[in-house]
């Protein structure tokens, strides 16, 4: 063989070998943050793309929220799964608004608010003004929330003043105050709650918000995914892929009521995407036609 020949062969040759290193290394980093619905489709998605064919190193970099979008803004992070438009995230995007990319919708219908359980003959904020003593947990009548740091503690604040309630907050963690709903719930007794959709409880529980007419907590929201600035440029396939996700008070409700179930984000999130296969090759097919 002319040595031509086998120049432009060895040169081929290392061309494709290349090409299916780059096509077999495709690091991906997820900016995480600790919430329930955030932890379920992270982990969810970690599991899909590192399936055959498409072979993904997934690492979920857990964060704050803040640092969420400062990290995928300065290219430290490719994407963040999880950003509330249009009122409640706008502060956090505007300082990194020339360098980040939101996406589209994946859950619409994002809120929060007063909950309580549907048996409870109550309807409104305004309603726990005359029957908050109904309300009574450790011996006051109570709004059980969670940690005070949190936007909807404030919130919280803002609404036991605007409607003049005779309650106090009890700020605690999510873990607690689920544990005392559930305890409630078990004994159908009244109880009210921080609570925010979407979230698990409202899979496993029959629950409902309390109208407020004083629009304390805001309008409903929609839930996007965002990602670096060139992100879509460089993986044009796995952008389609996300556009294409959605998912409804039912699947995610589903989905993170399975990971609290086994007490596993990993495992329950594979048991849920085996449950879901259809739905979750339906996002997956988006791809298909990306070039």
């Amino acid at each position: 063989m002319p040595r031509t020949m086998q120049a432009i062969l060895a040169a081929g040759l290392v061309a494709a070998s290349l090409n299916a290193q780059a096509q077999d290394d495709k690091a991906l980093t997820i900016g995480t943050l600790n919430w329930a619905e955030n932890i379920a489709v992270a982990n969810m998605w970690k599991l899909l793309l590192e399936e055959a064919p498409y072979n993904y190193e997934v690492e979920l970099s857990n964060v704050g929220k803040s640092v969420a979008f400062s990290g995928v803004a300065s290219g430290d992070m490719d994407i963040s799964l999880e950003t509330w438009l249009p009122a409640t995230d706008a502060s956090y995007i505007e300082p990194h608004k020339d360098q980040l990319v939101i996406h589209d919708v994946w859950y619409e219908g994002a809120g929060m608010g007063l909950v309580v359980p549907s048996y409870v003959e109550v309807e409104s904020i305004a309603d726990l003004a005359e029957q908050g003593e109904t309300f009574d947990y450790q011996g006051e009548p109570t709004i059980v929330g969670i940690d005070p740091g949190s936007s909807i503690s404030s919130l919280t604040e803002e609404a036991i003043e605007a409607y003049g309630l005779p309650m106090r907050q009890l700020s605690s963690s999510e873990v607690a105050m689920m544990a005392a709903l559930d305890d409630a719930y078990q004994r159908q007794e009244p109880m009210v709650v921080t609570l925010w959709s979407p979230h698990w409880a409202f899979a496993e529980y029959d629950l409902k918000y309390l109208d407020d007419s004083k629009n304390i907590y805001g309008d409903e929201e929609a839930i996007h995914w965002f990602s670096r600035k060139d992100f879509a440029e460089d993986d044009p396939w796995l952008t389609a892929v996300l556009n294409a996700w959605h998912m409804d008070d039912d699947a995610l409700g589903s989905l993170m009521a399975m990971i609290e179930e086994t007490g596993d984000p990993v495992e329950g999130a594979r048991q849920w995407i085996g449950e879901n296969r259809t739905l979750v090759d339906e996002w997956l097919a988006a791809g298909e036609n990306v070039q």
